[in-house]
């Protein structure tokens, strides 16, 4: 069972070392200062997780007076007759249809109220588990942004640089260790988004955590398109 699921503490202490080897390597760094504001979101996204996880009690006591309420009101609105004494008179077929009527619309509506009442706390942690996803999204971008102009073809073969040109002083095995860390924070940020998934079945979180896992797989494929003209032209040793 210990390798069927993701382990939160491994993927904190996984990104923990990340954030270490790039402060090491690029000191300094915007990617270093993203690399540690991901590790921050992951702890803040991995505690979310396993709160979601766990039952909100409050919400379930209120969920569950508000839902007793309910039910012993509308008891009491359909046994107002009998309790008063006035038994219903129907004065023809009509009447009866309409009263059915009337008790179907009152059921329809009494269920709707109760499965208002009974997805409050999976709507809350839903809230809950959105807003950290979009978070994770956003830093997604923001590693994308970091590796856009580390251009293979400026080390291998430098072009004519203009005024607005960005500054480019990596050499060939910097450059590719730049990239080749940006691809393991994208991938380290689909699986904290992933912690979610193990906690939750809502449909909704499922179709988010995909999302973000789809996001940081097309961003890292750019990234390895990359790494994959620097690795063939010259050979590079990892560190």
């Amino acid at each position: 069972m210990a390798y069927r699921s993701l382990d939160s503490a491994q993927i904190i202490a996984t990104l923990d070392q990340l954030v270490h080897r790039i402060d090491e390597r690029f000191p300094g760094s915007g990617l270093s200062a993203v690399a540690r504001e991901l590790h921050a979101l992951g702890k803040f996204c991995a505690t979310e997780a396993e709160e979601i996880g766990k039952p909100h009690w409050p919400i379930r006591i209120v969920t569950v007076i508000l839902i007793v309420t309910v039910l012993v009101l509308s008891v009491l609105l359909l046994l107002q007759p009998v309790i008063d004494g006035t038994p219903m008179e129907f004065g023809g077929f009509g009447d009866y249809l309409q009263a059915i009527e009337s008790a179907v619309n009152e059921v329809v509506f009494l269920g709707i109220a109760v499965w208002f009442l009974g997805s409050l706390e999976g709507r809350a942690k839903r809230r809950r588990a959105l807003g950290a996803l979009h978070q994770l999204r956003s830093i997604a971008h923001v590693v994308d942004m970091h590796q856009l102009t580390k251009d293979p073809h400026q080390v291998l073969a430098p072009a004519r640089e203009t005024a607005s040109s960005p500054k480019r002083s990596m050499t060939q095995q910097d450059l590719s260790r730049y990239l080749d860390y940006c691809s393991e924070l994208l991938s380290l940020g689909s699986k904290v988004a992933a912690l979610f998934v193990q906690e939750s079945n809502d449909p909704h979180i499922l179709a988010a955590v995909d999302e973000v896992s789809g996001l940081t797989n097309g961003l890292s494929s750019k990234i390895w398109q990359k790494l994959t003209i620097l690795d063939s032209a010259i050979p590079v040793r990892s560190a």
